[in-house]
C-alpha cells in the first residue's frame, strides 16, 4: 500500500509539472496570434521571423542572444531576419540591410551596422553615410549604392512594409513563430524569456504539424 501511494504521488508530481509546463505560456500574455496568419517563406522549416530596426537600442540588446539562439536551434528551424518598416528613417536601414543582402555582404557587416550606431555611436542616418561605412569596412561604397537603389531592393522593402502592418506588431524587437503566433520581450517579460516563448511555440507548430501529417 505504501509502495502504492508513493507511485500515485510521483504520478500526481509529473502531472503538476506537465500541466505547469503546459500553462507557462498563455495566449493573450506571453503571445498572441497573428490573424490572419501569414505564408512563411521557409519550406518545410519552422519559420521564426524576428522583425527588427538598426536603429532601435532594445535591438541591439537582443541580437547577441538571439544569434546565441540561432546556432543552438533545431534542424528544423530557420530563422529570418526582417527590418520593420514604420517611418522614412526605418525604410534607410531596410534598404541597408537588403543591399547587404545582395552584396553578399550581410552576414559580415550585419553586427558591425549594428556596432557603430549603438557602440560608436556613429550617424548611420542616410544612403552616404552608410555607403562610406560600408566602405570602411572594405566592401564597395558604389556597389552598396546600386543595390540599395535597385528594383530588387525595392521589392523586399515593400514586402517589410507589408508585414510589418500584416504581423500586427507595435515595436520591436518582435518575434513571429510560422506566420501564426507573435511575442516580444515586453510580452514574454524578458529577453531571455522571449527566448523560451519561441521555444514553447516551435513546439506547439511542431507538435501540431506532426498531427496533421499523422491524420488519415
Amino acid at each position: 500500500m505504501a509502495k502504492y501511494l508513493r507511485w500515485m504521488a510521483g504520478l500526481l508530481a509529473l502531472v503538476s509539472v506537465a500541466g505547469f509546463a503546459q500553462e507557462k505560456y498563455v495566449l493573450g500574455q506571453q503571445y498572441e496570434e497573428v490573424t490572419p496568419a501569414q505564408s512563411t517563406s521557409t519550406g518545410d522549416k519552422i519559420e521564426v521571423v524576428e522583425m527588427f530596426w538598426y536603429g532601435c537600442p532594445h535591438c541591439y540588446s537582443f541580437e547577441p542572444l538571439l544569434s546565441q539562439w540561432d546556432a543552438k536551434k533545431a534542424d528544423d528551424v530557420e530563422l529570418v531576419r526582417i527590418p520593420a518598416v514604420f517611418s522614412a528613417n526605418w525604410e534607410i536601414h531596410a534598404r541597408a540591410y537588403y543591399a547587404l543582402e545582395t552584396m553578399g555582404r550581410l552576414e559580415a557587416l550585419h553586427k558591425p551596422l549594428f556596432d557603430a550606431i549603438h557602440r560608436d555611436r556613429k550617424p548611420l542616418v542616410n544612403e552616404n553615410a552608410i555607403a562610406q561605412f560600408v566602405a570602411s569596412q572594405g566592401a564597395s561604397a558604389d556597389a552598396f549604392r546600386q543595390a540599395y537603389n535597385s528594383p530588387a531592393v525595392d521589392s523586399k522593402v515593400e514586402r517589410a512594409k507589408k508585414l510589418s502592418r500584416a504581423y500586427g506588431i507595435s515595436g520591436v524587437p518582435s518575434v513571429i513563430i510560422a506566420g501564426k503566433y507573435r511575442s516580444s520581450g515586453s510580452a514574454a517579460g524578458s529577453y531571455g524569456e522571449l527566448l523560451k516563448v519561441i521555444d514553447f511555440l516551435v513546439d506547439k507548430e511542431r507538435a501540431g504539424n506532426r498531427h496533421v501529417t499523422a491524420a488519415p
